[in-house]
């Protein structure tokens, strides 16, 4: 879940074996502070992310909606941000920099982009999903027979990691393999800014596909809602009946409240890095860059949030989950709450 951009002559971070921190080999007070904040972030990113996968995987009515699937491959790829690429900026906040060699910066930097563009494909799905269940709801059942299998599903989101490790491999496999650490940031980044046409084409296969499938299928979901909501007849009842059950599952409005926030959690960083590429002009401001990068990496913890803020079925799963860990009747348990309301 990181995104770079190309820079021109903007350049932050020293490269790999220079110190950021001068001479002084003792911690400052800001250095501390941001080791603090990485490591309350890395640990609310492991926790978060392991409550949603055991919750999940321990629910029995897991199978009942393709998105579930969707949901697990994020919450892993965000795990795996908060296990490899977090814990390792923490270290380096303190002394200022880089201890563990430029191949591990090379492989941290690679794994921010292919988790960053694993979560973007999941939530191009997630947005395909629920436009299917939307555009044809009478059929809904019958596409995900053919389209939207719990089988098919899992392909999928094999084919999209396998996909997203293959797109960003080169500069891991030494084209143009520059990476250095970021002393305002205090991440390891690749440079992209060397490789400008594989740059503008891994960001057209990754970044195209993926915002105008969202953009479009939410677009079409909401325009259907304001349809319903506005009174315009719809003649065939059997249709119009079965498209207010599915507008009202609560799934669109979650999975739409986090791919937003998704993007909106990256877009400071993004639009201070375009500013300083077109202007070529670093903004100097204390610990900006640094606060603006870990907003985004923060949008791996809001997920456990608006599940348990926006989705029935994940409070279900979270409170048979507890059950279980209390009372160790798991299959009676799961029995008494699958069949009862997911708002009690």
């Amino acid at each position: 879940m990181f995104e770079t951009m190309p820079s021109r002559a903007v350049s932050r971070g020293p490269i790999i074996g220079e110190v950021s921190m001068a001479d002084n080999p003792f911690a400052t007070f800001e250095s501390l502070t941001q080791a603090g904040i990485i490591a309350v972030i890395g640990a609310a990113i492991i926790i978060s992310n392991l409550l949603i996968i055991v919750a999940f995987l321990n629910f029995k009515g897991l199978s009942n909606e393709v998105i579930n699937y969707y949901l697990l491959s994020l919450a892993v790829a965000d795990l795996l941000c908060g296990v490899f690429v977090v814990p390792l900026s923490i270290y380096p906040a303190i002394t200022g920099r880089w201890m563990f060699g430029d191949l591990m910066c090379r492989l941290v930097g690679y794994l921010e982009v292919t988790l960053w563009s694993v979560s973007v494909y999941t939530f191009m799905w997630i947005s395909v999903d629920r436009y299917l269940a939307v555009r044809k709801p009478l059929r809904y059942e019958t596409v995900s027979l053919t389209v939207q299998t719990r089988t098919r599903s899992q392909c999928w989101m094999v084919f999209t990691w396998i996909s997203a490790a293959m797109l960003c491999c080169p500069p891991l496999l030494g084209y143009k393999k520059d990476a250095s650490f970021d002393k305002e940031t205090l991440i390891c980044m690749l440079d992209w800014g060397t490789t400008y046409a594989y740059t503008a084409t891994l960001a057209m296969l990754i970044l195209g596909p993926s915002v105008i499938s969202i953009v479009h299928n939410y677009w079409y979901i909401f325009a259907m809602k304001r349809k319903l909501n506005s009174g315009v007849p719809i003649h065939d009842k059997e249709y119009a009946t079965a498209l207010a059950e599915n507008l009202a599952n609560p799934s669109h409005w979650m999975s739409f409240v986090m791919v937003t926030t998704f993007w909106l959690s990256w877009a400071p960083y993004t639009g201070i890095r375009l500013y300083e590429y077109f202007t070529d002009q670093e903004l100097k401001m204390p610990m900006l860059h640094f606060g603006m990068v870990w907003v985004g990496i923060l949008n791996s913890f809001w997920k456990v949030i608006i599940l348990v803020s926006l989705s029935p079925q994940f409070r279900l799963a979270l409170r048979i989950l507890c059950l279980t860990a209390c009372c160790r009747s798991k299959g009676r348990l799961q029995a008494e709450l699958v069949g009862q309301d997911n708002d009690d």
